[in-house]
């Protein structure tokens, strides 16, 4: 196997292939939703805004949902390992 098949995980016209068909593919989704590639970035680049924006906000709905569910998890945990620990 040479060094570009190697590098591409197949052959280069069947790389090449996927690629097409796989382009046209989301190609045909995007344009279904109506979306543009400034769109998608636009995205991208908003999320990570929002992220920053929210700042310590969104550490304390983490740490907020991580107490909800150990308030679950942990006591669930103690139960199965006794239940196990007697047989």
């Amino acid at each position: 196997m040479s060094a570009l098949q190697r590098f591409l995980g197949d052959t280069p016209l069947r790389v090449i292939v996927k690629l097409i068909v796989v382009s046209f593919l989301v190609g045909l989704v995007m344009h279904a939703f109506g979306w543009t590639p400034y769109d998608v970035l636009y995205g991208i680049r908003d999320f990570f805004l929002d992220i920053w924006h929210m700042g310590f906000r969104a550490l304390g709905r983490f740490f907020g949902y991580f107490l909800l569910g150990a308030a679950i998890v942990i006591p669930a945990f103690i139960v199965l390992r006794l239940l196990s620990y007697r047989k």
